[in-house]
């Protein structure tokens, strides 16, 4: 089992290269970039940030709107993109 951990740049390194030069690791990063990216949306565009409603079954429905508002506007992106 090995940490897949975000490696920074420019700072002494939390982890070494027998870790980061790891294919798996490599492909666990490209996956985390694209897993943020979306939580990113969430936050800015889907206001997620702060929420605006009370309980945990309300947040949860909220969530499950965003998060279908982002489905849409991506398969909108890629049926752009392919046309």
């Amino acid at each position: 089992m090995v940490p897949h951990i975000a490696q920074i740049e420019g700072i002494h390194p939390l982890i070494d290269r027998r870790t980061t030069g790891r294919s798996g690791y490599q492909m666990s990063q490209r996956k985390r970039k694209r897993v943020e990216e979306i939580f990113g949306w969430a936050k800015t565009v889907g206001g997620m940030a702060k929420t605006r409603f009370r309980g945990a079954a309300r947040v949860a429905a909220q969530f499950v709107m965003t998060m279908s508002a982002y489905n849409l506007v991506r398969m909108a992106r890629l049926e752009l993109t392919e046309t």
